[in-house]
């Protein structure tokens, strides 16, 4: 918590800064006609500072996972990362400190995270920030923003996104260390809904590849992070039948290296054999 890296004369500066934080976090959640949580906290963290912002958790000291983010993006980015493992919310979630990135298409952020930054400038983010969501070693999770322009965070801009973990810290426990109710909701639903598309998906990818759950979700993560992509979205692809696998040709290139994918277009669509002759017809068609 930022409290704790302050000595006293700085305190009172922090302690009117952090009414601030708080005021436009009760600010936010009276426009809605709403209690306080902590999408409120990362909503206002978010503006105060120019960002998109998404939050990651753990559930019960699990893995953890994306449970909120105000713009698609920032989610898109934020699952992103916990797909390939790589990227600022990844590495304060695996215990580092503030990991603050003004230039993601710098040749810094590009070595340090290729497939990420090059994913994070591809989709016009420009600077990424991430903070832990949590006291001393323990962590709850991981704010993170995503700025259109490049360019560091002023030192009165961080303060503030470190108030503004605390307060997302706060919100999210109870008086007996728990989860608070709010949170407990936050993380069910963001937690519940993904999960059950991975599982099935993963169950549909074990029948066509005959293989374990557990080699399942490798295949799926696999995938995901071959194209750049979230094992949420890979998955939603193999529930619809946009997406199958075959059984691979460990000659060729190994796990999922052969991938049938056929749009939900033309699996609607009769071919026209009695128009096609055997050479006209699309390779694989019957």
């Amino acid at each position: 918590m930022l409290w704790h890296h302050l000595n006293q004369g700085e305190g009172a500066v922090v302690a009117d800064r952090a009414i601030g934080v708080w005021l436009s976090i009760t600010a936010l959640a009276r426009s809605e006609g709403a209690d306080v949580g902590v999408r409120h906290a990362v909503t206002a963290c978010g503006e105060a500072v120019g960002a998109g912002a998404a939050l990651s958790m753990s559930a019960s000291g699990g893995s953890y996972e994306p449970v909120f983010a105000t713009d698609p993006r920032s989610s898109d980015l934020e699952d992103l990362q916990a797909t390939l493992g790589q990227g600022p919310s990844a590495e304060v979630i695996g215990g580092v400190g503030p990991v603050l990135e003004g230039e993601m298409g710098g040749a810094g952020a590009l070595a340090r995270w290729p497939e990420f930054a090059a994913a994070a400038v591809d989709r016009g983010v420009a600077a990424v920030f991430a903070v832990p969501v949590g006291a001393g070693a323990a962590r709850l999770g991981a704010l993170g923003l995503y700025r259109d322009w490049p360019g560091p965070l002023s030192a009165e801009q961080f303060n503030a996104v470190l108030l503004y973990a605390d307060a997302v810290l706060m919100l999210a426990m109870d008086e007996r260390g728990g989860l608070a109710p709010g949170a407990v909701d936050l993380l069910e639903s963001g937690f519940t809904e993904r999960r059950a598309e991975v599982h099935q998906a993963a169950g549909m990818v074990s029948v066509q590849l005959g293989v374990s759950l557990t080699d399942a979700l490798v295949a799926l993560r696999a995938r995901a992070y071959a194209e750049g992509r979230t094992i949420a979205q890979v998955a939603a692809d193999v529930v619809a039948r946009r997406l199958s696998f075959t059984r691979p040709e460990f000659s060729l290139s190994g796990w999922g290296a052969l991938v049938q994918e056929e749009s939900a277009a033309s699996a609607d669509e009769p071919s026209p054999e009695s128009e096609q002759t055997e050479d006209e017809r699309p390779e694989g068609g019957e």
